[in-house]
Parts: structure tokens; sequence; C-alpha cells
């Protein structure tokens, strides 16, 4: 339990969060952070659920039933929604064999996992939509319609960009929520 702090310390800094935004948001006082964070006192029932969720994770990450903290694989995780670029709905399959192997052993992979399934969901029923409707227009021959293939590039990029910006920031240990929650079909 001694390494408690530690972890509430690496998800502080995972989250980006100075001691001091971490007391602000818990509306824990400064000192009682850093006493945790240096394993001086151990955080205790309301004091442990603040800290949770002004972090935005369960107090079982931190007390850590056998998990551990993985960032190899959650990077992993990450760049493997680029999958759908050779395979129809990669984006959605590789990430979610990935996710429901390890989401109960990995501290964070549960939300991170998630996030990202959300927004693959959401992203390649956008980009269907978009493509079948572009396909129409032409198959029609209608003109002016070559937004919506200017549309389908930049949806294109954006998943291309987002999981790469997001396994960057993960390396760097300054991991913030990149991926945007549209709608929640996974929790």
């Amino acid at each position: 339990m001694s390494e408690i702090g530690k972890k509430i310390k690496d998800a502080r800094k995972t989250k980006g969060l100075s001691q001091e935004e971490l007391a602000d948001l818990a509306k824990i006082n400064l000192r009682t952070i850093q006493r945790i964070e240096t394993n001086q006192n151990e955080p205790r029932g309301k004091t442990l659920n603040l800290i949770c969720d002004a972090l935005e994770i369960n107090a079982e990450d931190l007390l850590d039933y056998g998990k551990q903290y993985d960032k190899s694989y959650i990077i992993y995780f990450h760049l493997s929604v680029l999958s759908f670029l050779a395979i129809p709905i990669g984006n959605i399959i590789l990430p979610l064999i990935l996710w429901l192997t390890k989401k109960d052993k990995l501290i964070g992979l549960k939300a991170i996992g998630a996030k990202v399934l959300n927004f693959q969901i959401v992203w390649t029923f956008t980009t269907s939509i978009v493509a079948i409707d572009y396909a129409f227009m032409k198959i029609m021959h209608y003109e002016n319609f070559n937004f919506l293939l200017y549309i389908l590039m930049g949806l294109y990029l954006l998943n291309i960009v987002l999981p790469i910006v997001a396994s960057v920031k993960l390396k760097k240990d300054n991991m913030k929520p990149t991926y945007p929650t549209l709608i929640q079909f996974i929790k």
C-alpha cells in the first residue's frame, strides 16, 4: 500500500495537473496532496474518493488489486486504431480486442479504451455516411458535391492524427484526453 502516493503522483502527471491544480479540483489542502504523494500519509475514505474523482479514475486503479501500469501497451492501443487503413472497421475491432483482454489488468486502460472506442464508433458511422452520400451523388451525376470528398479526406486525416498525437503525448508523460467524447456507447 505504500506505493499509493506514487500512483496518485503518476496519475496526476498523466492528466497534466500540478499538485495545486489537483488540490483545487479535489477540494483538498495542498499540503495533504504533498504528504500523500511522498507517502507520509495514506489517503482514506473521503480523501481517496475526492482525489479519484478529480483524476477521473477508479479507486480500484490506485489500490491496485493486481493491476499494473504499462505505458507501452496503452501506446500500442492508441496506434492500433490505424489498422483502419488496411482493414475495414479495423479501427474498432483491433482496439476492442486489445481493450477487452487487458482492461481489468492495466491501470487507466478501461477509461482510455472506452473513450477511444466511443470515438471510433462515431467516426466510422460518420465516415460511412459521408462516403455513401459521395458515391450516391457521383452515380447520380450531381454537380458541386466535391465538398463531400474534402470532408471525407478530413475525417481520414483526423483519424490518423489523433492516435499519433495521443501516443506522443503519452510517451512524454503528458496524457490529457485527446479523443473527444461525442456519444458514449461503451462505459
